[in-house]
């Protein structure tokens, strides 16, 4: 093959590199491990080699109908190319040689190394100046991707990789949103930004943002409970993406909670409030979803993306614990506590994605609890759904994008603690178990009949080491993409 042919070329340099690491690359290492990078000067020009390891080969998917793990070598390798480029200076251009055999032979494995390999170069540099912007690749102006051997399809995979690049432009958009500061993120900002995301879809996504006085006719009392105590107004915001052909099998709802800031409002959050900003980090994967959903443009499927956008803040006019709220469906809420507000949003989004748009499935984003990080940690989501085929659907999908996400149960018992005196509920559990009883309070604003998933990703969201981790836009794209039809 052509690594064979190189080695011969470099009288044998890549077999030395092999035998320097023999016992870290013996039986192909650990999936993107990487070698030290060898420098090799011929006819003036200096090359760089560096060997990545593919794992063992029994480590590769046995037949074609669960990819998850070829996805996830593709994800590795990606990573692990972005990193080497990276680090070495200087370079113009890289090319990577892999073997037919291994996971090039499926198409999403080289969607999910292009993601991977793109979403590596991310840096955001809209808040530094001079010395301190981060520079990535930057004279890189050409990767190239080389099949070694066996029969493909080129347009094929040319295409999967081209779908990394759309869906990376999600992750992208995601990160952006939460690592924004709330002086330059509010309701209003975050409003443009899906006013940007429709116009630039090719005509296949429509924005409709709801006005306080819009929201206020549909009867949005919790909403607009939490977002009185802002000085900027609240924006409802709804994106819908409609296939090109215009045919629709499938109407599906997408809520992603959009708190652009929390206080905790009256009761008032004691430590680490500066990374409030990331309580928008559900409406900004969904967004980001949109973003590559656009890009890719799945048959069959319409698609309807809504964020109640707010800020909690205190103020004269913010709501007070103890509050009575109503919310479009009717409900009454005791405000127990105002920093469970997350909650008061969505019950509105979730009623007008059920009722208002009749979406036949719904799944819901948030950075709800800090009760599911104490039970998941900061690496896996938390997944609550009666339907089981629609847990099923989230399952599957999370294998494919590498999100961790974890079924845990709705305990109806659980319910009992949610009771108020003088309202329908209240918006705060008990001590224990705090995040399943968010999740049966969200229950009370979706239909019985229609399948509805509540994902809380406040763990895997924020990354103390590196900011948004961009959680949630694959994931969100992945599992849209599986509903739709794709065009012959």
């Amino acid at each position: 093959g052509r690594a064979k042919a190189i080695d011969e070329s470099l009288y044998g340099a890549l077999k030395q590199i092999m035998s320097d690491n023999a016992k870290k690359f013996k039986g192909g290492a650990v999936a993107g491990t990487t070698t030290p990078t060898v420098r090799m000067q011929r006819n003036g020009r200096t090359r760089r080699y560096a060997l990545v390891g593919l794992g063992k080969v029994d480590n590769d998917d046995d037949d074609g109908k669960d990819t998850s793990k070829s996805n996830a070598l593709g994800r590795k390798i990606g990573g692990a190319i972005a990193s080497t480029i990276q680090s070495e200076k200087g370079i113009s251009s890289c090319a990577v040689i892999l073997p037919s055999g291994r996971m090039a032979g499926t198409p999403s494995a080289l969607t999910a190394l292009s993601t991977s390999f793109t979403e590596k170069l991310y840096a955001d540099n809209r808040y530094r100046t001079g010395s301190n912007v981060k520079k990535v690749a930057e004279n890189v102006a050409k990767a190239t991707l080389v099949i070694d051997g066996g029969d493909y399809d080129e347009d094929t995979y040319l295409e999967a990789l081209a779908d990394g690049v759309k869906i990376a432009s999600g992750t992208y958009l995601c990160r952006d949103v939460v690592n924004s500061p709330h002086n330059t993120l509010n309701s209003l900002s975050l409003a443009d930004t899906a006013e940007r995301i429709a116009s630039e879809s090719n005509g296949l996504i429509e924005c409709n943002i709801l006005e306080k006085d819009d929201c206020e006719r549909l009867g949005m009392g919790a909403y607009l409970g939490v977002a009185r105590g802002s000085e900027t107004p609240p924006k409802f915001i709804c994106l819908t993406y409609k296939p090109k052909s215009g045919k629709v099998d499938q109407k599906l709802g997408i809520v992603g909670k959009g708190l652009l800031f929390d206080t905790g409002g009256y009761n008032i959050k004691t430590s680490e409030m500066h990374k409030m900003k990331f309580d928008c980090g559900g409406a900004a994967a969904v967004l980001g979803a949109a973003r590559a959903i656009a890009a890719l443009a799945p048959e069959g499927v319409e698609v309807n993306i809504i964020v109640a956008a707010c800020e909690n803040m205190i103020s004269d006019r913010a709501v007070l614990p103890g509050d009575i709220l109503t919310a479009s469906n009717g409900k009454t809420i005791e405000v127990e506590n105002t920093d469970a507000e997350g909650r008061l949003t969505m019950a509105d989004a979730l009623v007008y994605a059920d009722k208002e748009l009749g979406c036949g499935k719904i799944i819901e984003l948030s950075t709800l609890t800090g009760a599911c990080m104490v039970a998941l940690g900061n690496k896996v989501a938390g997944l609550w759904a009666k339907s089981e085929s629609l847990v099923d659907e989230l399952l599957s999908v999370a294998k494919i994008t590498g999100e961790k996400i974890w079924h845990m149960p709705l305990e109806e018992e659980y319910n009992d603690s949610l009771k108020s005196k003088i309202a329908d509920l209240k918006n705060l559990g008990g001590r224990y178990g705090g995040a399943i009883t968010a999740a049966l309070f969200l229950q009370n604003f979706v239909g019985k009949k229609t399948p509805y998933a509540h994902i809380d990703i406040a763990g895997p969201v924020w990354s103390d080491k590196d900011g948004a981790t961009g959680f949630g836009s694959r994931l969100v794209t992945e599992w849209v993409c599986s509903q739709a039809s794709r065009e012959e």
